[in-house]
C-alpha cells in the first residue's frame, strides 16, 4: 500500500458539474469542521451556487487531488472595496483531515495567489479566526499582514489580513515542503 506522502499530489482548477460536487462537499466539510453558523455570509445560497461568486475570470476554485481523492479547496472572489482597489479575497482553505500534513494549505494557498496574479490583482485579502491556528501559520509565512478589518464579521476573534500580490510568493519561488 502506497502512503499517502508518496502520492502525487496536483492542484487544478475545479471544472465541471463532478468536480463542483466534490468542491460543494469540501466546503460542507470546512462548514462542519469550523462549528459556527456561516448564515452571515449567505453559505447555502454560496454553496446552491457554484462556482457562483469564485468564477473565473474574476475568481477561482481549486481542488488539491492526493491521487485520485479530492483532498483539499480554495476560493478566490473579486472584492469591490474603495479602500482596498483591484482586491480579491481567499475563502474556504480546507484540507480534510486524513490529508492534513502534506502541505497542502500552503501549496493550494500558492496556486490560488498565482491564479489571483494572473487575473490581475494587486492585493489579496482574507478574514480568519483566531483559533484557525495553522491556517494562521500558512498566512503569515506567506507574507499576509494583519490590517483593519474590511467586512462585518461578526465572529468573536476574527483577523483581517492583506498581501500586495505584487512581491514574491509564487508557487516556483516557495513550494517547497
Amino acid at each position: 500500500m502506497t502512503s499517502l506522502s508518496a502520492q502525487a499530489i496536483r492542484i487544478a482548477p475545479a471544472t465541471g458539474a463532478e468536480q463542483i460536487g466534490f468542491v460543494r462537499e469540501l466546503f460542507l466539510d470546512y462548514a462542519r469542521s469550523l462549528q459556527i453558523d456561516l448564515a452571515f455570509q449567505d453559505f447555502e445560497q454560496e454553496l446552491a451556487a457554484l462556482p457562483g461568486k469564485y468564477a473565473a475570470p474574476r475568481g477561482a476554485l481549486l481542488l488539491a487531488w492526493v491521487g485520485d481523492a479530492p483532498a483539499g479547496c480554495i476560493a478566490m472572489r473579486g472584492l469591490e472595496l474603495a479602500e482596498h482597489p483591484n482586491a480579491c479575497e481567499m475563502k474556504r482553505l480546507y484540507a480534510r483531515p486524513a490529508f492534513r500534513g502534506l502541505g497542502l494549505g500552503k501549496r493550494l494557498a500558492l496556486a490560488l495567489l498565482d491564479a489571483a496574479r494572473s487575473a490581475g490583482y494587486a492585493a489579496m485579502l482574507l478574514d480568519t479566526l483566531a483559533e484557525m491556528r495553522s491556517a494562521r501559520s500558512v498566512y503569515h509565512e506567506l507574507g499576509f499582514v494583519e490590517i483593519a478589518r474590511y467586512y462585518d464579521n461578526p465572529l468573536p476573534g476574527a483577523r483581517y489580513l492583506k498581501l500586495d500580490l505584487r512581491r514574491g510568493n509564487s508557487a516556483e519561488s516557495g513550494a517547497s515542503d
